[in-house]
C-alpha cells in the first residue's frame, strides 16, 4: 500500500497576503493631490470633487486640500477634497431644531475666492 508521508508542510501555505482595504485618510484630515484616500474593492465610497478612481476603484485625491465624507439621500457615501481655494463653510444647525438627521447636521457651502469678481471688473475695462 502507498501511503503519503506524514509532515503536513507541504499542505499548507495557501493564504493570501492581506490586500489592506480602507479609509487610508479620514474626514478632516489633510490630503495632498495623489495621495489615496480610499482602498476598496467596488464602489463602496463614490468619488466627489477633485478625487478620481482607479480602476481598481481606489479613491485620490486630485488637489491639496481637506477630505469630507459625505453621504447623499440615495444613501450612497461620496468622498471629495475641498480645497483651500474653496473655503467651506460649515453653517451650524440651528438650536429651535430639536432633532436633525445625522447627514443635515453640517452643511458645505463652497464659495470662489474673491478674484472672481476683479475679473468681471477687468472685462468691463476691455469691453470699454
Amino acid at each position: 500500500m502507498a501511503h503519503k508521508k506524514g509532515v503536513g508542510s507541504s499542505q499548507n501555505g495557501r493564504e493570501s497576503a492581506s490586500k489592506r482595504l480602507g479609509i487610508k485618510i479620514y474626514g478632516g484630515q489633510m490630503a495632498k493631490a495623489g495621495n489615496i484616500i480610499v482602498r476598496q474593492r467596488g464602489t463602496v465610497h463614490n468619488p466627489g470633487q477633485n478625487v478620481g478612481i482607479g480602476k481598481d476603484h481606489t479613491i485620490f485625491a486630485m488637489v491639496d486640500g481637506v477630505v469630507a465624507f459625505k453621504k447623499k439621500a440615495s444613501g450612497r457615501s461620496y468622498v471629495s477634497v475641498i480645497s483651500p481655494q474653496q473655503e467651506a463653510v460649515i453653517i451650524p444647525q440651528e438650536q429651535e431644531n430639536a432633532f436633525v438627521p445625522q447627514e443635515q447636521e453640517a452643511v458645505f457651502v463652497l464659495q470662489e475666492q474673491a478674484e472672481v469678481p476683479v475679473l468681471q471688473e477687468q472685462e468691463e475695462e476691455v469691453s470699454n
